[in-house]
């Protein structure tokens, strides 16, 4: 081995320390987003699971001869808490696209280390890189298809956070029919204020603050939301406005705000956990299994019926982006 290749696999030894430091913080934050117990234990797994890579990455290089760098550790979880604090302010998308990007790059340094251990004829290095390679190949796998479920209307594994939610809303909103949503919302608001004020009761000037649809849904939250985005949708498709009747029933979708008759599952209410979770899982639509997820989560919140409707989109998303199930 030639000194100039035991220099190689020594600093991709070290940039894999800090990278996987980094791997595993970014994974124990993400555990408070998990939408399910299931993905919540898997991903402390893979926080685990990268400590212990930390470990042995760092116990060859010590054997290497190369001492690890000990500010590293304290430098990747740093990095990952700064991450973390940077991505509030982008959409959930976003960050998924960065952890995907340190996926890649720790995939790319584990298979360029495997090839360095060859040439140097060093076989735990070589085992090493190729444990490496397969645990990141299926980190790749898990964030490409977290992200295609994002892309086909989610919910994906992984709920935003409050200030990701707000972002990605702001977002959307550029390209939605936002300003007929927001005054019929607005009219329906006023209505409600209305009566509300005739009774004696007092609530401010909600309606008038309201200028575009952020603002509009911020208010819908807080006074008759649900009334509202109904109203909404009504008169738009009283007028003919399709696209914007069906802005108005996406929202009440997202809220979780349907009829029994508007799920895509007959008698769903009336059947058992065991049936409605089967149901679930059979589903094959984005847009049905996301409708049964928020109205289930608004309900009767059980975990085996989301969790089977979350692998269901997951099989979804997979199909779309070509893995094998």
């Amino acid at each position: 081995m030639t000194d100039t290749t035991h220099a190689k696999i020594v600093n991709q030894l070290r940039a894999l320390v800090l990278l996987t430091q980094t791997e595993e913080q970014v994974a124990r934050t993400r555990v408070s987003q998990a939408r399910t117990d299931a993905v919540r234990r898997e991903l402390t797994q893979n926080a685990d699971n990268a400590m212990e890579r930390t470990r042995l990455i760092t116990a060859e290089l010590r054997e290497l001869g190369g001492v690890p760098d000990v500010v590293t550790p304290a430098v990747g979880r740093l990095a990952a808490v700064l991450k973390a604090t940077f991505e509030q302010a982008e959409p959930l998308e976003e960050a998924l696209l960065q952890d995907l990007t340190l996926g890649h790059q720790l995939l790319d340094r584990a298979t360029y280390l495997k090839v360095l251990g060859q040439r140097a004829g060093i076989t735990k290095v070589e085992r090493l890189a190729e444990g490496l390679i397969r645990a990141h190949e299926a980190t790749v796998e898990w964030l490409t298809v977290v992200l295609a479920e994002e892309a086909l209307g989610g919910p994906a594994a992984l709920q935003p956070t409050p200030f990701q939610t707000v972002a990605g809303v702001a977002a959307r909103a550029a390209n939605a029919p936002y300003r007929f949503v927001a005054n019929r919302v607005n009219e329906a608001l006023d209505t409600a204020q209305q009566r509300r004020q005739r009774v004696g009761e007092e609530f401010g000037q909600v309606a008038d603050r309201a200028s575009t649809l952020t603002d509009a849904v911020r208010e819908t939250l807080t006074v008759g939301r649900s009334a509202a985005l109904r109203r909404a949708e009504r008169i738009a498709r009283r007028e003919g406005n399709r696209e914007a009747a069906d802005t108005a029933k996406a929202a009440r979708e997202e809220l979780g705000d349907v009829s029994a008759d508007e799920l895509p599952i007959k008698g769903f209410d009336s059947l058992s956990t065991a049936d409605a979770a089967k149901a679930a899982k059979a589903l094959r639509k984005p847009h049905d299994i996301r409708v049964i997820i928020r109205y289930e989560e608004t309900h009767k919140n059980r975990a085996s019926v989301i969790s089977a409707a979350q692998v269901a989109l997951a099989e979804v998303a997979k199909e779309a982006v070509g893995v094998d199930s």
